[in-house]
């Protein structure tokens, strides 16, 4: 088990939003599920805390009710090798949600994440600085990252 387990509080969707995430990650399991019982505060039989993994990260989730949003402020970023990869991992996590510049979405349970090529990051990282402007410069203008566009500003001449 890791020591760092990312803890995401649900109003009443925990269960289902950890299978629309298994649906999505290949490498993922149920761990476990903890349903509320007599004593509540939640409906008895319904989901208190899931546990789960997604590509090797475990994740619980709670049905803790309303008391708490999901921010921006936390998101959790998915790093892709090729556009297939950026292309099903934002096609699936954005629907029903919000899509946003430059890498950023919102799910259909309002968590926040970021699919990023690592092209993109390796692009950025080069040592011109005309190179990495240009690629910073096509990469805001986007929502989802098209790692062709990204290859295509920084060979410019």
């Amino acid at each position: 088990m890791p020591k760092i387990t990312p803890f995401l509080w649900f109003d009443d969707q925990a269960e289902e939003a950890m299978n629309f995430y298994l649906s999505i990650f290949k490498d993922s399991k149920v761990l476990s599920v903890n349903r509320y019982g007599d004593a509540g505060p939640g409906p008895k039989g319904s989901v208190m805390t899931a546990s789960f993994e997604l590509n090797g990260q475990v994740f619980t989730a709670l049905n803790g009710g309303p008391v708490y949003q999901f921010s921006p402020a936390i998101s959790f970023v998915v790093h892709c090798e090729t556009q297939a990869e950026v292309d099903h991992y934002w096609q699936k996590l954005s629907e029903g949600g919000k899509e946003h510049q430059c890498a950023w979405l919102d799910d259909k349970f309002g968590v926040t994440w970021q699919i990023v090529p690592n092209a993109l990051i390796e692009l950025l990282s080069d040592p011109d600085p005309a190179k990495a402007g240009r690629v910073m410069q096509a990469m805001l203008q986007m929502t989802k990252i098209d790692i062709a566009t990204l290859q295509r500003a920084y060979d410019q001449t």
